[in-house]
C-alpha cells in the first residue's frame, strides 16, 4: 500500500508568461532521512528511480541533490511536461518499488513545493 501522502506532491498549475502558456511544472521535494540512512535512501533511489525517471519523457529536467548542511537531508528538484505527467509517474510500478523499499528509510513525508517555471537557461 501506497502512502498517501506521497500523492499531494503534485496539484495542477498553469501560468503565463508573456501571454504563453507554460505548461511547464515542477517540485522541489525535501526527503529527511533516519539518521545515517541517507546513502542507503540513495541505493534505494538509484535503483528504482534513475532508470526510471531517465525513460520517462515526462521528465524534462531532475535533479537529485544532497544538501550541504544537512547529513540527513536530500533535495530533489524535478521538472516535467505537465502536471498531469507529475501525476502519471506516480502511478508508476517503479514509484510503488521505490516507496516500499524507502519508507523505512525516511524520518517522514518530505517537504513539497510546486512551482510554475516562467523562465529556464539553455544550455
Amino acid at each position: 500500500m501506497v502512502d498517501p501522502f506521497f500523492y499531494r506532491l503534485v496539484r495542477p498549475l498553469i501560468q503565463y508568461y508573456r501571454g504563453v502558456p507554460m505548461s511547464s511544472f515542477a517540485l522541489i521535494i525535501k526527503h529527511k532521512t533516519r539518521p545515517g540512512k541517507r546513502d542507503e535512501v540513495r541505493m534505494v533511489w538509484e535503483k528504482h528511480m534513475a532508470p526510471a525517471i531517465a525513460a520517462n519523457p515526462g521528465h524534462t529536467e531532475y535533479f537529485y541533490c544532497f544538501d550541504n548542511a544537512d547529513s540527513d537531508s536530500i533535495i530533489a528538484f524535478q521538472q516535467y511536461t505537465s502536471a498531469e505527467a507529475s501525476q502519471e509517474f506516480l502511478k508508476t510500478a517503479s514509484y510503488a518499488a521505490y516507496l516500499k523499499d524507502v519508507e523505512s528509510l525516511l524520518a517522514g513525508p518530505p517537504q513539497v513545493t510546486a512551482l510554475t517555471p516562467m523562465w529556464s537557461k539553455k544550455a
